[in-house]
């Protein structure tokens, strides 16, 4: 099986005189026109997107007026490309986008696991009661492919198949952004049953380029896209939740940057026209980590180094962002610092 191909060293965490560890991995950055503007490692190596795809996998169904047929509203769009904690906030929304469509959450074949918010996990067991799908992070995601089914009358049982309307649909929409042809999108499967696309960090970086500036997209992609960004950059609080990268960077950048993680160390940006000096529209941005950033540390710092890059971050990290300030203190039990971080591009 092969592996990532030429690794670059992306982020290393110093103590003392020393750089201790570090995480290596490959980037692109790529502006609306497919030029690639900065690379580390190999930008063509083909890296599955898992949940940065989201917003991607909500196109269809916003496309196709879902979202009004359903009386949706921003929040419950967010939602739909959410990577969320299983908060009340998000539990109850999803559970009521649902009924909207005449289903339950039995419908859903996400899965199920804990919240990911500790504080919901918490209240959640102190109550005596068991997660359910509801809680599962990718629960808005399928509760939009269940919608779009039932938008076309299409089978619900079945939405996960690759061979479901639903999913052959999903494919050539991330195709269509990210300049290739859907056969070659490799497939595989998420961590929530549904099919997952891995592609070039290049391309999957032109496609949240576009994502963030789709102009010279026909309609009524473009239409969906600017609403999907909207919604995401407006509510980031369903995007995530407290605390978590995503929602923390577009409170703080509010609708210049659309930001989603993804499982494995995969993380995607989109920067709106104008905010990255040279580049020719909308810019958008691909990380993975090779190791899989199990702490959620990496990709943070490199992407807010690259922001600082854009200019959009000054040298004084907003206090929301400062625990990935990419050449930020490392610090042991007792809150000493005993060390600096570093990111290389």
């Amino acid at each position: 099986m092969p592996v990532l191909p030429s690794h670059a060293p992306l982020v290393g965490l110093g103590r003392g005189p020393l750089i201790e560890s570090v995480h290596y991995g490959a980037l692109a950055v790529v502006d609306r026109t497919g030029r690639l503007l900065l690379a580390a490692g190999d930008p063509t190596a083909q890296v599955f997107m898992r949940s940065s795809a989201k917003p991607f996998q909500a196109l269809p169904f916003v496309a196709a007026r879902g979202p009004e047929h359903f009386g949706l509203d921003d929040a419950d769009l967010a939602l739909i490309c959410a990577s969320h904690g299983g908060r009340p906030e998000h539990t109850r929304r999803v559970a009521a986008m649902l009924a909207r469509a005449g289903l339950t959450p039995e419908a859903l074949q996400c899965g199920v696991h804990p919240p990911a918010d500790p504080e919901a996990a918490t209240e959640l067991a102190c109550r005596g009661e068991k997660p359910t799908a509801l809680h599962h992070n990718c629960s808005g995601k399928h509760t939009g492919m269940l919608l779009r089914a039932r938008l076309h009358g299409w089978d619900t049982a079945t939405y996960l198949d690759p061979d479901h309307p639903v999913q052959r649909d999903i494919r050539a929409a991330l195709a269509r952004f990210a300049g290739l042809k859907p056969e070659e999108i490799i497939l595989g499967t998420d961590g929530c049953s549904a099919p997952n696309f891995a592609l070039p960090l290049y391309h999957a970086a032109w496609a949240w380029a576009r994502l963030a500036d789709p102009h010279d997209l026909d309609e009524p992609w473009a239409t969906a896209a600017r609403r999907i960004t909207a919604a995401m950059t407006a509510h980031p609080e369903m995007v995530g939740g407290p605390g978590r990268f995503d929602t923390e960077l577009m409170r703080a950048l509010g609708p210049a940057v659309v930001s989603k993680a993804g499982a494995e160390g995969y993380q995607a940006l989109g920067i709106a026209a104008g905010h990255w000096p040279g580049a020719t529209g909308g810019v958008g941005v691909a990380l993975k980590v090779a190791d899989g950033d199990a702490r959620n540390r990496a990709r943070g710092m490199v992407a807010l180094a690259l922001l600082r890059r854009a200019g959009l971050l000054s040298e004084d990290i907003p206090p929301n962002l400062t625990r990935w300030d990419p050449n930020g203190p490392v610090t042991n039990w007792r809150g000493r610092v005993v060390g600096r971080a570093q990111v290389w591009l």
